[in-house]
């Protein structure tokens, strides 16, 4: 789905202009079918790095307290 950043809003391909710019700010729009842009880099969220050590902490302790059981 094609993805205007600057007005944060989903465009529909039909309603963009022939070369792929937004019809409110003319920007470039992400994802337009056709028409090439440079690639973004993913990056991995924040709040999973935050569930990731929150689990990991977890299964820690219980790793802990599974080996005080055995002594």
């Amino acid at each position: 789905m094609p993805w205007c950043d600057p007005c944060e809003k989903n465009w529909t391909p039909t309603s963009l202009s022939a070369d792929g710019t937004c019809p409110d700010c003319g920007e470039p729009v992400e994802g337009t079918p056709g028409v090439d842009h440079e690639p973004r880099e993913h990056t991995t969220p924040w709040h999973c790095w935050v569930g990731v050590a929150a689990v990991s902490i977890y299964l820690g302790w219980r790793v802990i307290q599974g080996l005080l059981l055995l002594f």
